[in-house]
């Protein structure tokens, strides 16, 4: 479904196998990103959780999306990836169920998200783990973030995009 309007035109399943509409963010500025929890970037997952405390009463919703095509580096299920989450981050922003983000796979929220704002040299696929998409309130990409960008870095944007 790479014709919708916007993020809100999408579905994707929560961690716990909940189908969640994405319409039900309507209104808020998103972060998107792909995770994984055996990765060099997986510290981000602190910073992640500081940006969505930090502005969550203000309307930002980071939205996690674990993903295992990048060295194999999520191999768990459901609960496991949600444990670790908490326990070593304290996460408490949306995770959603595991996913494929490149290829014949990757779920259709992400062949929007890499049609809307695509990578270097207008790349269509997600070239790693903790590439972030930030959705502006009225569901549009507004930027997209290579993995090395760490999440403080982003708090400019977030706070322009949150008005």
């Amino acid at each position: 479904m790479t014709d919708a309007a916007s993020i809100y035109d999408f579905t994707a399943t929560d961690i716990r196998g909940q189908e969640v509409p994405l319409s039900r963010y309507q209104g808020q500025v998103l972060l998107i990103v792909n995770t994984a929890s055996a990765c060099g970037f997986t510290p981000q997952y602190a910073g992640l959780q500081a940006l969505h405390a930090q502005y969550a009463d203000q309307g930002l919703t980071v939205l996690g999306f674990p993903c295992n095509q990048f060295g194999q580096q999520e191999k768990g299920g459901a609960d496991e990836i949600a444990t670790f989450c908490e326990r070593n981050f304290g996460v408490q922003f949306p995770l959603m169920a595991k996913i494929e983000v490149n290829g014949d796979g990757a779920h259709p929220l992400y062949r929007w998200l890499t049609a809307q704002a695509p990578g270097l040299l207008g790349s269509k696929s997600i070239k790693w783990n903790f590439t972030k998409f930030l959705v502006g309130r009225d569901g549009q990409v507004i930027r997209r973030y290579a993995p090395q960008d760490a999440p403080a870095k982003l708090a400019k944007d977030v706070e322009a995009a949150l008005g």
